[in-house]
């Protein structure tokens, strides 16, 4: 069996093989509601019965200013849990564990004309200048994010992903590019990422996964690298809160060039992931099967992440188990479709 197709845990869930679906934002909300609808369900059902082990829905805003387009999902009130559980209950029929990513915007947000960020930095002139947070508005937010983590819960979702990547709030205060604060924030810069994480683990089952989106090099002078940010994670931010695993992306905190090809992002993740003792999911640009099987089975990392590739092809789990020769379960409904041996 390819290890690629193994059943594996990550935390206290078993999961089906190492293949994730990325959170990808679909903009497909209506504005002033950020409640899912039946596209939802049937995109992210697609992907389940297509063969994926965890499902990861879009970022999710946990405050209305914290959404990266008008159109963004949300869980700032409880109207919003419904709709997500329908969503939930599409993937677990399709065979595969629900994740949400909880998410804010930060200064990158276009769901609110006046963002906020750690310091009054833009990201581009396109952009407008943030308002600097004040200790209540930190505050604030830490507690958005902890009832926006109850109300994952109650959806019904296996594993809650925190946003810590792609230039977003806690990117930004995680930054030395973006945090230039001279107080308890600026001096220690995981600080928000640990309030979060402690406020959320006071309100969802301790048996319920953690794991972190993060931005393994900001592609800039003076900014993370992936040693840097291991080195400052390694101090038990990770360790105290029982977080499962990192997900690591790159980029979006400043305009930086980036080159990407298939897996440019994986020895980042391999980096970090010798530093510090938890799961790495890693990927960029994967579409190819042997290249994903090559990543978990030479230890790069423990899970591959999918984007693009399951937008153009919900079935591609299916497909690359015939091409590595994976006799794996097939949604009963599609057998007659199963590829010959």
């Amino acid at each position: 069996m390819a290890r690629l197709f193994e059943k594996t845990r990550l935390g206290t869930l078993e999961l089906r093989n190492r293949l994730v679906m990325a959170p990808m934002c679909m903009y497909s909300c209506p504005e002033q509601d950020g409640r899912v609808k039946d596209f939802h369900v049937i995109h992210y059902g697609a992907r389940a019965l297509g063969g994926v082990g965890l499902v990861i829905c879009e970022a999710t805003a946990v405050n209305p200013e914290g959404r990266i387009s008008p159109e963004d999902a949300g869980l700032w009130n409880d109207d919003q849990i419904e709709p997500y559980s329908r969503v939930v209950d599409a993937i677990h029929a399709g065979g595969a564990k629900a994740g949400i990513q909880l998410a804010h915007a930060g200064k990158k947000s276009r769901g609110t004309p006046h963002p906020s960020a750690p310091s009054p930095i833009p990201f581009s002139d396109d952009y407008p200048a943030p308002k600097e947070m004040k200790a209540r508005d930190i505050d604030q937010v830490v507690h958005d994010f902890q009832k926006a983590a109850s109300r994952a819960v109650k959806a019904g979702f296996d594993i809650l992903e925190i946003h810590g990547a792609h230039g977003y709030l806690i990117n930004s205060f995680l930054s030395p590019l973006t945090n230039q604060r001279h107080d308890e924030y600026g001096k220690d810069r995981m600080l928000i990422l640990d309030q979060i994480f402690a406020a959320i683990r006071e309100v969802i089952p301790s048996t319920t996964p953690i794991i972190l989106r993060i931005s393994a090099s900001d592609w800039a002078e003076d900014g993370n690298t992936p040693e840097s940010l291991a080195r400052d994670l390694s101090r038990g931010v990770l360790e105290r809160h029982g977080i499962s695993g990192l997900h690591v992306s790159s980029g979006g905190v400043v305009m930086a060039p980036i080159t990407p090809y298939p897996g440019y992002q994986v020895g980042m993740a391999h980096t970090m992931g010798s530093q510090l003792n938890t799961k790495i999911i890693a990927g960029g640009m994967i579409d190819c099967p042997d290249l994903a099987e090559s990543i978990v089975h030479e230890g790069r990392a423990d899970f591959v992440f999918l984007g693009r590739a399951l937008l153009r092809d919900p079935n591609w789990p299916l497909r690359a188990a015939n091409r590595l020769n994976a006799d794996i379960d097939w949604p009963r409904q599609y057998l007659r479709g199963k590829f010959s041996p």
